[in-house]
């Protein structure tokens, strides 16, 4: 996600996430004329000029696992949907609008692209999964979070997407990948370290807020030998075992201090092959032999590409805001507004 947000403001910090609207000027003067016989009518003010109506953004289709139904909704309620579903609404309200331009510049980039990938018999636009953006519906949203007392958090991030309403961020005039996951290392990845592709905008960056915040920044997990073997493909297979090598061994990291490749019985991994094969939090891990077990510290928890959410948080709890926050996770991008490459013919 993501893979996957994205998606910033003026000065002070506030976004303008609505089109300017055009202003009237008077000019008066206090200029008097010679007196006449009788008063000359003053003019009749001019009206004011009709504001002009905001561009429209398109409905978003999305496919819901559950009931294999599609809702279509206006975009803006998309992005309020994916906000519950990925960011906890106790956050700080500035890392919330990071959220929302960043899920909000995940569905722009694929309505422009017309990317339906992912999406069972080409349904919808995207699914409510972490495949493209997590999801909560609109029903859900209205009926059961409002009926669990959680009327006060949904506006909350009703409030987040409304006050950065239309933008996204974009790279060189385009909607940006706007990968995003949980908790850093302490750093984020550059994109090819994960998905073999160098983009530009996607570069590794310090996030130290992550470590201070996240109760999910380091997990212990414990596997047997026998687990930890099959589960990388190994069983079956010839094991080089050397006194004077040891049986798993980092042979590079990447720039975002997590593992880029290992040998693990003479066999070579990359980070992310360990981390997936074993169900890991994050490539960036210790280990420790205990009898038949083998125990794996974990430090982060995602795949480090883009922004950290609990990075974003700690951002804004030290007085970042939004744009602050994604000019730091994502590099050299700018802010637009989404209706106008959507508009576009």
């Amino acid at each position: 996600r993501k893979v996957p947000p994205a998606a910033l403001w003026g000065a002070g910090g506030v976004l303008a996430l609505a089109l300017l609207l055009p202003t009237l000027v008077v000019v008066s003067t206090n200029h008097h004329p010679a007196p006449v016989p009788a008063p000359i009518p003053a003019p009749a003010p001019a009206k004011p000029a009709a504001p002009q109506a905001e561009a429209q953004l398109p409905n978003v289709s999305v496919y819901l696992t559950k009931t294999g139904q599609v809702e279509v909704l206006p975009m803006e309620d998309y992005v309020t949907g994916v906000l519950a579903a990925e960011m906890p609404a106790d956050f700080e309200l500035e890392a919330l609008k990071a959220q929302a331009i960043a899920a909000r510049t995940f569905i722009v980039r694929r309505l422009v692209d017309g990317d339906m990938s992912g999406v069972p018999d080409r349904k919808a636009m995207v699914t409510d999964t972490v495949s493209h953006q997590a999801y909560i519906s609109k029903e859900v949203l209205e009926k059961e979070w409002k009926a669990q007392g959680k009327s006060a958090e949904l506006a909350k991030l009703q409030r987040a997407v409304q006050e950065t309403r239309n933008t996204i961020m974009t790279y060189k005039g385009k909607p940006i990948t706007a990968s995003f996951f949980s908790t850093s290392n302490g750093y984020t990845e550059n994109s090819e370290d994960y998905w073999k592709e160098d983009i530009p905008y996607l570069r590794s960056v310090a996030s130290p807020w992550d470590k201070e915040l996240a109760p999910g920044y380091k997990e212990m997990v414990t596997i047997s030998r026998k687990d930890f073997i099959t589960k990388l493909g190994l069983a079956g297979q010839a094991i080089t075992v050397s006194t004077g090598q040891p049986f798993i061994q980092v042979l590079s990291t990447t720039e975002g201090h997590r593992i880029k490749e290992i040998s693990i019985g003479g066999h070579v991994f990359s980070g992310r092959e360990v981390r997936e094969k074993l169900n890991l939090r994050s490539s960036e891990f210790t280990w420790k032999t205990s009898g038949a077990d083998i125990q794996i510290t974990t430090y982060g928890y995602g795949h480090g590409v883009g922004m950290s959410q609990w990075g974003a948080d700690g951002m804004a709890k030290e007085g970042s805001t939004a744009t602050q926050i994604l000019k730091h996770y994502y590099t050299g991008i700018d802010f637009m507004q989404a209706s106008k490459l959507l508009s576009k013919p």
